[in-house]
Parts: structure tokens; sequence; C-alpha cells
């Protein structure tokens, strides 16, 4: 990658999106009104604007190794809790996708140095699943399977914030667990519904 080449890209895309809206910078710097709260792996082959077809703007996007959603992980508590408090999203998404390489390291007990503590929580995911998962045979069904049960797992970490069990009481707040197929493009919605909240 060249780095001069991004820069170039910048100067015009600047251009484009001056001559299809002069206000545009000037919009953006207005501040932001998302109606979603995206938390999905810090994969770098697509962007939640292409996947979801949306605008700049409609969503909060926070991105981690695997998509995680834990309770001692300063980062993503700041943004949730400032997506629902100061923003007042209407609807969360804790979106995985299957070819997940963190999903995989863990699944593989593989060392990765400084992503081991990282990775503990979908260890954890796989302690809690064994027997399901060593009921399937197939590695690579496994592998999805593990992406889908990770994601139920960040979605139930969610639930039980604070800030997110509030707003679900008092405004109607909607949480939703996705995953992504990076074979097919399609969004999989896996409809976990959690009767505490």
């Amino acid at each position: 990658m060249e780095i001069k080449k991004i820069f170039k890209n910048n100067k015009k895309w600047i251009d484009e999106q001056l001559a299809i809206d002069a206000n545009y910078f000037k919009n953006l710097g207005k501040g932001q009104n998302p109606d979603m709260l995206y938390i999905g792996c810090s994969d770098s082959r697509v962007t939640t604007k292409e996947m979801m077809g949306l605008d700049t703007g409609d969503v909060f996007v926070h991105r981690n190794i695997a998509n995680m959603v834990s309770s001692n992980d300063l980062n993503v508590m700041s943004v949730i809790h400032y997506a629902v408090d100061t923003l007042k999203v209407k609807h969360i998404v804790v979106c995985g996708h299957y070819a997940c390489g963190g999903v995989k390291a863990a699944m593989e007990f593989e060392d990765t140095g400084a992503l081991n503590p990282w990775l503990k929580n979908i260890k954890n995911v796989i302690k809690n699943h064994q027997k399901e998962l060593n009921a399937i045979e197939n590695k690579k069904e496994k592998y999805n399977r593990l992406v889908e049960l990770n994601v139920q797992e960040q979605y139930l970490n969610l639930i039980k914030t604070d800030v997110v069990q509030k707003a679900v009481k008092n405004r109607g707040l909607k949480i939703h667990s996705w995953v992504f197929d990076i074979h097919t493009g399609k969004l999989i919605d896996l409809k976990i519904k959690d009767k505490t909240i």
C-alpha cells in the first residue's frame, strides 16, 4: 500500500463530496445522530456501510478482535455507554462473521501472544458449549457454530449492562445478534432473545 495514494484518494473523495453537496463537511461538523450501534470484528474485508447499505452517520461503530463485549474492557463499555446514554441509539447489533481469525485461533488453541488474555473469553465460550461443539464432526461447521455461539455470548454480556437494561426498559432499545457470512455476503439474524430484559 502506498501512503501517498491514500492522501490523493482523500483529496478526490473531498472533491466528489463537495460536488454533490457543498455543505457536506459543514453538516458533518454539526454532530451525529445515528440510530444504531454496531459492535463487530476488526476485520478489514467489508465496511458496515457496504454491508448494510446505509449512509454515513447512520451507524456508530465499535470494532475489536472477535466482536467481544467484555465488562472489563473499558473501551467497549465506554462506547456502549456513550451510544446508549448520549446518542440515544435505537438499536445495538453484535455482529460476528464466519472465517473470523480470532475465533479460529481460540478454537485451535494457538499461542497468540498478547491476544491470549483477550481470546480467553472465546475459550470460555468453547468450554460452556463443549458438548454441542464436540458433537459437530465437520471442522468448518464447528468453526461456524463457534462464531454463532460467540455472538450469542456477547449478546448476553451486552444485555447484562445497566445502561442497556435501563434503555430497553425505559425507551425500547432493541438488541440484535447477527453473523455476516463472508462467503456469500449475507447478514444472518440469529434471533437470540433473552427473557431477562
